[in-house]
């Protein structure tokens, strides 16, 4: 089985929210106690954030679910219930997160990048806070909040200074364990390599290093998804130097002129700019064409990994160019970009002929009461949505006197003008006609 992933699917569920109490005060020699039902705790969040100590996925795939704690719910004598534990999800730098329909939603680029996955819950509201002068003793509360709950898929794209690129079985794993501490399966058969490898390379007399990836071996048409090039091409996107590996022997009868030709046409189609980025063209397997080294005229570097020869030499102009890359960047943004903001707006979605659906958390909110059956809380429910706005809503979705209007639980029958209406101002005495339209769905 293999040990790297570089695409999952992540299921965030944040913490649903605690209910509010309803509850009144109950002591010896306290007459007629008003209400002091607590309200409930917020549901937790559901965070992501890029960590170094992630190198792969593999978390993921076969156990994508990840949930953060509820609310506790309020008591009486206005006790609050606890607030549910956040939860951070740590993914490996490199991490770009999608929805279904596959629009960027963030990138963690950077180390401790934090993204908010799943906002937890708002609990609900006791008794006690809808003590007024006109409602003297409130029978209802707010039924906690649920929390978001939503599909990622999850893309990593390896972040590394170097990126090795070439035909299959030019000498890339070789290359990599012997400048490296890693130990990719070298064989000599094409495709041995079936997932990147990284490896970090110190520089000889200094404390500095560099972080090379071998990525798995490109054909001819892997810019179309040949070969699983997508799969592969990916990891080079963030590379800051191409180290562009050809083979001088010539191995499955291609001559490294083609070889180079092949490999930069296919880094253009896959992404142009890639072109543009610092690169080093160097000969593997020199020792097995001896003097015919000198009439390639392809290669920056001609080296062979199973003798040693130039090696040296290669380590330090890749760290030239890494360092010159790393000086030319631009820097680090604080926090990552979130590419669509949690909406909050109210939106009308006609369901058929007559019949409409308000939308969006405001208005779910609104109507989050326990009982929708107690006058006293339509009266909340209704106050509510108008002050969202609701009949400028629904008007603009083209709503009309008498159409079934749905939120959450709560269905009524809407009409826009006169005193009949049902979210009009005027429509505030408990024995209004519009009253009577209004009942839960």
């Amino acid at each position: 089985m293999s040990g790297f992933v570089d695409g999952a699917q992540l299921h965030a569920k944040a913490g649903d929210g605690g209910a509010g109490a309803v509850s009144f005060r109950r002591e010896a020699h306290v007459d007629r106690g008003g209400p002091d039902g607590g309200s409930g705790g917020d549901g937790g969040d559901v965070w992501v954030v890029a960590s170094r100590n992630q190198a792969s996925l593999i978390g993921f795939r076969d156990h994508p679910h990840r949930r953060a704690g509820d609310g506790a719910h309020g008591a009486s004598k206005r006790k609050t219930g606890a607030s549910g534990a956040d939860l951070e999800v740590p993914l490996p730098v490199g991490t770009v997160i999608r929805d279904r329909g596959g629009e960027v939603l963030c990138d963690l680029t950077a180390e401790g990048d934090r993204w908010l996955a799943a906002r937890g819950g708002r609990g609900g509201r006791g008794n006690s806070t809808f003590l007024s002068n006109r409602r003297r003793a409130p029978s209802f509360g707010e039924q906690g909040e649920r929390g978001e709950e939503r599909w990622l898929a999850l893309e990593l794209k390896l972040v590394a200074d170097v990126a090795i690129v070439g035909f299959p079985n030019v000498g890339k794993s070789t290359l990599i364990s012997t400048i490296s501490a890693a130990k990719p399966k070298v064989a000599d058969y094409p495709f041995t390599t079936l997932e990147p490898h990284l490896g970090v390379v110190t520089i000889p007399g200094g404390d500095s290093h560099f972080v090379v990836a071998d990525i798995p071996g490109l054909v001819e048409g892997a810019a179309e998804g040949k070969g699983l090039g997508h799969e592969f091409l990916r990891h080079i996107e963030r590379a800051r130097v191409l180290l562009v590996l050809v083979d001088l022997a010539g191995g499955g009868g291609v001559d490294p002129d083609t070889q180079l030709r092949v490999l930069l046409a296919e880094l253009g189609r896959y992404q142009p700019d890639l072109l543009d980025r610092p690169r080093l063209v160097v000969g593997s397997k020199a020792d097995l064409v001896g003097d015919r080294v000198a009439d390639t005229g392809s290669t920056d570097l001609d080296i062979s990994a199973a003798t040693g020869v130039g090696l040296g030499e290669l380590v330090g102009r890749l760290a030239v160019l890494v360092d010159t890359a790393r000086a030319a960047e631009q820097p680090a943004r604080p926090a990552v970009v979130v590419h669509r903001p949690f909406g909050e707006q109210v939106e009308a979605v006609r369901l058929g002929p007559g019949v409409f659906e308000l939308v969006g958390r405001s208005a779910e909110r609104a109507v989050a009461l326990s009982d929708l059956t107690d006058d006293q809380a339509l009266d909340v429910v209704l106050g509510r949505l108008r002050r969202l706005g609701v009949d400028r809503v629904l008007a603009r979705a083209g709503a009309r006197d008498g159409d079934e209007v749905r939120v959450g639980e709560l269905s009524f029958t809407w009409y826009r003008e006169g005193p009949d209406g049902a979210l009009d101002p005027a429509a505030q005495g408990t024995d209004t006609p519009g009253r009577r339209r209004r009942g839960p769905g």
